[in-house]
């Protein structure tokens, strides 16, 4: 398959020869590739004239765009993985059990170089240099290096160690590398770093690390769905490449390839510490769990093998009800056709097969009960040991020193006693502003209460009067008012 038919997938990454940079024999110079980087391309491998090609060349002299090349061919690289249309058989070609589809892993050798080639154009010949950069650069690993790495992917030294080796490590390494000391081409360089674009040097599977990222996320959330009891934390090799075989964009009912699937386990255990396994057992942990509870114990193993059986119980039973309509089918057809020995051997077929069905209905009932009840106590256990987590931390509460009854009754009277000085600092308040405002100390309440009710009666008074002389008769306009001459007093003789 060629990259030409892949055309969407790729990115576009066909639609241009000129994009690309594919010479061909008869072209003159090489054409530059994306971003200008200029990358030879061959219609024969053996044509390699021992020159290493003017893509390697530019490293140097335009690094710049040696990069942006770079990760174009990254990208490109991630989807022929992660797509799954790159497929390889060992052995004869018609051994269709050997064929398999990695999606987290590049296969890179004559055969990608097949995938990626241009009809009548060629094959990249700087492929071996992509991938050792890509190597060098922590995005690519060989398979045999991943699983053999002790540490996680993502440890790094500490901050004063990357600081020291940043400012004394880097100029000394540019002046080894100006010396031909170090380097790709310095004298105590590797023989496959400096090889690394010829032959099939670097051939070999590599594992692609963001491709493991997306199916390793996928996974977690998946099995966060299906948490519901000690079983749902366990799987065994072959279950855990049917249940999660979706995450990594497969159909349903397909299988996780047993390579992949060796690849997410040792990056969830090593990197993401979510998980431990061994050959037979596979249980997912919660990362702050404690040592003790992320070993994998007898209790896993019978759980494991409880719930193996369940499922292929059901598997046995649909195998045999299956069975029985088919022997139903051929019965029938024999009747149509008035062959009545055949029709009754179908028959005596299914009776038989009913009675294994009856069977393995009693053993998967109790097989299913036995899982039930060893789950339920599995999950008291666990409720046990929050409850002794929680009386310890209720304890640990309880015994604090200002819980203990003599400091409790310190505190209480001495609360007491800030009270009574907050009340008598109060009333000291109160009484000075009393004095400021000329209030006496021995106001007499019954004299006041007096005088307040003589001002009531005076107001109302008042009221009255005013009143009263509101409604007195006006005399006419213009009417002739009589005087009124005031008696003289007459005196009396004496």
């Amino acid at each position: 398959m060629s990259v030409q038919s892949q055309g969407s997938k790729l990115d576009g990454m066909s639609s241009s020869k000129s994009r690309l940079g594919f010479s061909s024999e008869k072209s003159e110079s090489p054409r530059t590739g994306p971003n200008d980087v200029e990358f030879d391309y061959s219609d024969d491998e053996d044509e390699w004239d021992g020159e290493p090609p003017e893509g390697i060349r530019q490293k140097h002299s335009n690094p710049a765009s040696f990069q942006a090349n770079v990760e174009w061919w990254r990208k490109a690289l991630e989807e022929i993985a992660g797509s799954g249309f790159q497929a390889e058989r060992y052995g004869s070609p018609h051994d269709a059990k050997k064929s398999f589809r990695s999606r987290l892993i590049l296969h890179a050798n004559a055969t990608l170089l097949d995938q990626v080639k241009i009809p009548k154009v060629g094959k990249p010949l700087a492929l071996g240099t992509v991938l050792f950069e890509l190597h060098s650069a922590r995005s690519f690993y060989p398979h045999s290096e991943f699983m053999s790495l002790k540490a996680s992917i993502y440890s790094t030294h500490s901050l004063p160690v990357r600081i020291a080796s940043y400012v004394v490590g880097k100029p000394l390494w540019w002046a080894l590398e100006q010396m031909g000391i170090v380097g790709e081409e310095g004298l105590l360089s590797s023989q496959s770093g400096r090889d690394h674009h010829k032959g099939t040097a670097w051939h070999g599977d590599y594992v692609i690390v963001s491709l493991v990222i997306k199916a390793a996320e996928a996974i977690l959330d998946m099995q966060r769905e299906r948490m519901g009891g000690p079983a749902d934390r366990l799987y065994s090799l072959e279950s855990f490449r049917r249940t999660f075989a979706t995450a990594l964009g497969s159909s349903e009912g397909a299988v996780i390839e047993e390579q992949d699937a060796k690849v997410l386990l040792r990056f969830l255990e090593r990197d993401r510490g979510v998980l431990v396994y061994d050959r037979e057992v596979i249980k997912f942990v919660d990362e702050d769990d404690a040592p003790e509870e992320r070993a994998i114990t007898p209790v896993d193993t019978g759980i494991l093998e409880l719930k193996t059986a369940v499922h292929s119980m059901h598997l046995q039973i649909d195998s045999v009800q299956e069975k029985i309509d088919q022997c139903t089918e051929k019965a029938a057809a024999a009747l149509q056709k008035d062959r009545k020995p055949l029709a009754l051997s179908y028959i005596r077929s299914r009776k038989q097969l009913q009675e294994v069905l009856a069977k393995r209905l009693g053993s998967l009932t109790t097989l299913e009960a036995t899982l039930i009840t060893v789950e339920a106590a599995a999950g008291d256990v666990e409720i046990m040991k929050s409850y002794e987590s929680s009386t310890a931390t209720l304890k640990a509460i309880l015994s604090h020193p200002s819980l203990q009854r003599e400091n409790i009754d310190k505190t209480m009277d001495a609360l007491a006693e800030a009270n009574a000085d907050a009340r008598e600092i109060d009333d000291a308040v109160r009484v000075g502003g009393d004095v400021a405002l000329g209030v006496g100390e021995n106001v007499d309440e019954v004299d006041i209460e007096a005088e307040w009710a003589e001002l009531v009666k005076q107001m109302e008074a008042d009221q009255t009067g005013r009143r009263l002389d509101g409604a007195s008769l006006k005399a006419p306009h213009g009417a002739i008012v009589e005087e009124r001459k005031t008696p003289e007093r007459v005196s009396v003789p004496s």
